[in-house]
């Protein structure tokens, strides 16, 4: 009787073990197929190519990180969390340059892509959804070709004021149109519909207002019409238009995302040099 007791007693603790072995094992395999290590362009039949990360799960931009800093805390977090990881490898296509880190006002790391911090969409379930873009007007699928990205932030003047988007001053956050970096663009109120009547060739007076030169145009925001895009050439440089508009820099910007001082100049509150957006009117012929 005791021995058939042993016998039991033996075969359940194998059973145990042999179940303890094989869920180990079904675990570590799903950790190991799930690992995220970095980043990949990766093709989807709406978008084209998009930032995924190396399992295919789609990066966003936020277009409130207007200044390169996160405007998405607490709640926000909750829908679209944030994406980092340390010792990123890059896929092919995508340059190592474009990429960097933030430290979040919380402490913790996030992943920047050509200054723009990166974040998942909780609704995106698996590999190849993408159902962020759009959403808000201010959720954009990474991608590595825009030629513009839509920003919002509050406008500010060179000379300190604060200003909305008609170039008068006031307080609010406003949309207006940037490179991909997120350097501001903006357009010349004397220009014509694809003409520009402000550079001469002269480098001192264009370099206060460079042309956005690019060499074709590539993928658009979702929520702007690719067709109101087009380019014009000015003094051989290729000048992207949007809406009959010629888009420039402003030089004391110096590049640098989020800043606006070109609002206004030369005259506070004349909107001589207007950011664009969605609203900006088809610029006239004559």
């Amino acid at each position: 009787m005791e021995l058939k007791k042993l016998c039991y007693l033996l075969t359940v603790g194998a059973l145990i073990l042999t179940g303890s072995s094989c869920s180990k094992d079904d675990d570590d395999n799903g950790d190991n197929t799930s690992t995220v290590t970095g980043v990949q362009l990766s093709s989807n039949a709406t978008f084209g190519n998009i930032i995924t990360d190396n399992t295919g799960q789609a990066l966003y931009f936020f277009s409130n990180d207007a200044t390169g800093s996160s405007s998405c805390t607490d709640g926000c977090l909750v829908v679209w969390p944030v994406f980092y990881k340390d010792n990123l490898s890059i896929g092919a296509g995508l340059n190592a340059s474009d990429f960097g880190t933030i430290t979040r006002a919380d402490g913790s790391k996030q992943t920047t892509y050509k200054g723009w911090p990166l974040y998942y969409y909780q609704s995106d379930t698996k590999a190849g959804e993408v159902k962020g873009d759009g959403v808000g007007n201010n959720w954009f699928v990474a991608k590595a070709d825009y030629t513009v990205m839509v920003s919002y932030t509050q406008l500010v003047g060179d000379d300190g004021v604060q200003y909305n988007s008609s170039g008068q001053a006031g307080v609010g956050i406003s949309q207006y149109l940037t490179d991909p970096n997120g350097n501001t663009l903006y357009a010349f109120k004397n220009d014509r519909f694809k003409q520009n009547k402000y550079s001469n060739n002269d480098p001192v007076h264009d370099g206060v207002w460079p042309v956005y030169a690019i060499n074709s145009i590539g993928s658009i925001p979702s929520i702007l019409d690719k067709t109101q895009f087009d380019v014009i050439t000015v003094f051989g440089k290729t000048q992207l238009v949007y809406k009959g508009w010629p888009l420039y820099y402003f030089g004391p910007d110096n590049m640098q995302r989020g800043k606006t001082l070109g609002i206004s100049v030369p005259v506070p509150g004349a909107a001589i040099w207007p950011i664009v957006n969605t609203s900006t009117a088809v610029a006239a012929s004559m």
